[in-house]
């Protein structure tokens, strides 16, 4: 009631309040001093929280034997505020843990100084500190031979490195920071072998692009230079590469990433600025890497993944509702036994699929298996047991219409997950490994065959510790090595479950990261222009091979968790496909004037490709065919054959109807009726010679010839007439007038000839000609008057 008067402010007056709080505190004095007492009283309990870390770098050997001697090494860090006094770091082996769930649960606390790890050996198994300062990591190494470990009977035992010490705030004696992992202990051979098959995956993202140069060998055009750092050196496929060549694994590999250093092996090409290229320069590291790979892979069974290593789930849950989703996968199929013989000149074994971290509905097992696989790589927390083994069964399960579910161990498959680039956590990953593959091995005394398939492309910290685990399980005491075909062939566990989860148990967090439909209709319109493109070529493999292998590249499980990534790379397939086949066009025409009753209108196709392209036709359509048509009709095709880099002009021809505008379009048009790129578009203008005009102007024509041949006889007789005067004049002479300047024959006067256009001349002489008219070929005739005895033709 009081604390609810303070909270109103309606009651009790400031002086009761601070009386009562007074109370309170004297009240609860005596409890604050017994609680400040109580650690006093018990040194040895461990602090609430660890003050202290322990990192744990290397723990050799992994797996001890009589006889070996373990050490021990890391760093203890202090990450309180004050120094830690007489600090030591001291072993402790803890009991020995029967089931899978036990490794399990130390596992998630492995530092939870809650949990007590067993007692600490004897004080000459120590490293001690005088003192651990605030921030500084102290490094230890401890050894001790296993027989002081005290180890009973086989099994895994948990062990762990503690540091003690003091603080000024605490000083007493406690466990200030732990690290907790396990001891395999299996000293001699166990009475029945686990058979383990391990996957060891080569896998990488897409780096070839769909595009080539123009030139004989297709140079081809890669993403990016990141493929050869993987492969050079230090990097991560170099380093699975040699991890993997001395360790007894099934290679599982897909078929791209071979086909992709092949190709850098020889020519290859690199973005450049503003749409260029540039010389690759790593044929060596990719020559080398290959030489490497064709070694380690001799005597060892070889999976290939279909081409370029689709996801499945994606494709189940998203592409078999798109027209032709399936046919790609059916593709990559038949291509990955061919590409991983040519490049590898071994034999691969195609009967294998892998969904996406080996997840399966009944929607995607149906889908792996569509292209030719009968067996599916699944993993035990998707193909859950539900009989209540008390065993971990072998992988093989068949589930229905001859199809077989490998399903590869949870918890062994995922050992290796996480960031392993410090020892501390790798060397964590290495003994849960080695523990769980132990406890597997103790669970009964039949023997079974265990799957382990790892995440699909493993960083370099995370294959060295895979490899580290590895080396030490084939020389242990509880496994021996099998491949993958032997393991799916495997005598099955009648009381394993073979049943399928349904679609909706689908993990919601995988369902997230794939490919939505649209990226398999982006992906559908583009194998849809591949497929008019193609038809057209006379060399058809240097489209359909490089876009067809990007189309495969679409579908890769590597786009998950990369989204952007993905549709950029989808993006630039279908612009560059689109590039190429701008290439073969209709040149863009101007308006064109025809003029007469028929004519021949000539479209050009240009083809900028390096190889002719037939089986093309032309159409020429008239919007007005009333007016204007084109080979008698509305329209007209023609077929197209042009060369390689040249250009091609179809001639059609038109008749004219009328006069006036027409709109003509132009479009190229494939063999079975399908549209080629866009069409062109230009408008004809008709000036059509009517028979009205023909006759008017050859009317002209007439009278022009008459008027000439009437000039010239004119002429004639005058010069006769002037032969016979000359000769009266001479023989006593002539009563003619005598002619003036102006009088002679084609100068202006007034006696002679005038031309019609002269003042003076004869009104039926005048008819000005139009502007635009060309000039007669003959001169206009003489209007004056005739000559005597001059016979005028009317």
């Amino acid at each position: 009631m009081a604390e609810a008067a303070d909270f109103q402010g309606t009651s009790a007056s400031p002086a009761r309040r601070w009386l009562r709080r007074t109370a309170a505190l004297l009240a609860g004095a005596p409890l604050l001093a017994g609680l400040l007492q109580m650690p006093a009283a018990q040194p040895a309990q461990a602090a609430s929280s660890d003050t202290v870390s322990v990192a744990l770098d290397s723990l050799t050997p992994s797996a001890p034997t009589d006889g070996d001697t373990l050490t021990v090494s890391g760093t203890v860090t202090n990450h309180g505020k004050q120094p830690v006094t007489g600090a030591h770091v001291g072993l402790r082996v803890g009991p020995l843990l029967n089931t899978r769930s036990a490794i399990d649960a130390i596992s998630r606390h492995s530092a939870d100084l809650s949990a007590g790890t067993g007692s600490e050996l004897d004080d000459k198994y120590t490293e001690k500190f005088s003192q651990l300062v605030p921030g500084v990591a102290e490094h230890f190494s401890i050894s001790v031979p296993v027989d002081q470990l005290d180890l009973g009977e086989d099994g895994v035992y948990e062990f762990g490195v503690s540091l003690s010490g003091q603080t000024r705030a605490q000083p007493w004696d406690q466990v200030l920071g732990i690290q907790r992992t396990f001891l395999p202990w299996q000293p001699s051979d166990a009475d029945t072998k686990t058979r383990t098959t391990y996957l060891w995956p080569l896998i990488s993202t897409a780096h070839m692009t769909a595009r080539t140069d123009a030139d004989e060998l297709q140079t081809p055009v890669f993403v990016d230079d990141e493929l050869a750092k993987e492969i050079a050196p230090g990097g991560r496929l170099a380093q699975m590469l040699e991890l993997g060549k001395d360790l007894d694994v099934t290679w599982v590999i897909d078929p791209d990433l071979l086909a992709s250093v092949d190709a850098m092996a020889g020519n290859y090409r690199l973005p450049g600025n503003n749409g260029t290229t540039t010389a690759g320069t790593h044929q060596a590291v990719a020559k080398q890497w290959l030489a490497e790979l064709q070694k380690a892979v001799v005597g060892k069974e070889v999976v290939a993944l279909p081409y370029a290593d689709p996801d499945l789930a994606s494709l189940a849950h998203h592409g078999t509702s798109v027209t032709g989703s399936l046919s790609h996968l059916k593709d990559a199929t038949d291509v990955a036994a061919v590409t991983v013989k040519t490049v590898l000149h071994v034999t691969p074994n195609t009967d294998f699929a892998w969904p996406a971290e080996g997840a399966v509905d009944p929607s995607i097992m149906k889908v792996a298996t569509s292209a030719g696989a009968d067996r599916v790589i699944a993993r035990s927390d998707s193909l859950q047991e539900t009989s209540g083994l008390s065993y971990t069964p072998s992988a093989a399960r068949p589930v229905g219409g001859g199809t077989t579910a490998v399903v590869a161990d949870a918890r062994l498959s995922t050992a290796f997950e996480g960031d392993l680039t410090k020892a501390d956590a790798a060397t964590l990953a290495v003994q849960e490994f080695l523990a769980q593959s132990l406890e597997v091995n103790a669970q009964t005394d039949e023997q079974r065959s265990i799957v382990v398939a790892p995440q699909r492309m493993p960083s370099a910290g995370q294959a060295q510790a895979m490899a580290a685990a590895l080396r030490t399980l084939q020389d242990g005491t509880w496994s021996q090595a099998q491949n993958l075909t032997a393991a799916a062939k495997a005598t099955p566990d009648p009381n394993a479950t073979t049943r399928i989860p349904s679609t909706y148990a689908y993990p919601s967090s995988l369902r997230r990261q794939e490919l939505p439909r649209t990226a398999f209709e982006q992906i559908a319109g583009t194998q849809d222009k591949l497929d008019r493109f193609k038809v057209v070529l006379s060399d058809q493999s240097r489209v359909v091979t490089p876009f067809g292998r990007a189309i495969n590249r679409e579908t890769s499980t590597s786009w998950r968790g990369r989204a952007t990534q993905g549709d950029s790379f989808r993006g630039d397939v279908e612009t560059w496909l689109d590039g190429l086949t701008d290439r073969v066009r209709l040149i863009d025409k101007s308006e064109t004037k025809l003029s007469g009753r028929s004519a021949t209108i000539p479209v050009t196709v240009q083809n900028n490709l390096v190889q002719p392209v037939s089986h093309l036709r032309l159409r020429l359509t008239s919007m007005m065919p009333t007016r204007l048509k084109i080979g008698g009709k509305a329209y007209d095709e023609q077929p197209v054959d042009v060369s390689g880099g040249h250009s091609q002009s179809v001639k059609f021809t038109t008749s004219a109807n009328a006069n006036g505008r027409v709109t003509v379009f132009a479009q190229l048009y494939t063999e079975d009726g399908q549209e080629y790129g866009a069409p062109v578009s230009f408008d004809v203008k008709v000036t059509e010679v009517t028979p009205t005009v023909m006759l008017v102007i050859g009317g002209g024509v007439l009278l022009l010839v008459l008027a000439g041949f009437r000039m010239y006889t004119q002429r004639k007789r005058a010069a006769a007439r002037q032969g016979e005067d000359g000769t009266d004049s001479a023989e006593g002479g002539s009563d003619a007038p005598e002619e003036g300047p102006g009088d002679e024959p084609g100068n202006p006067g007034t006696g002679g000839d005038r031309l019609p256009d002269e003042p003076g001349a004869s009104s039926e002489a005048e008819d000005p000609e139009q502007p635009s008219d060309p000039a007669p070929d003959t001169a206009p005739e003489s209007t004056g008057p005739s000559g005597t005895g001059e016979r005028v033709d009317r």
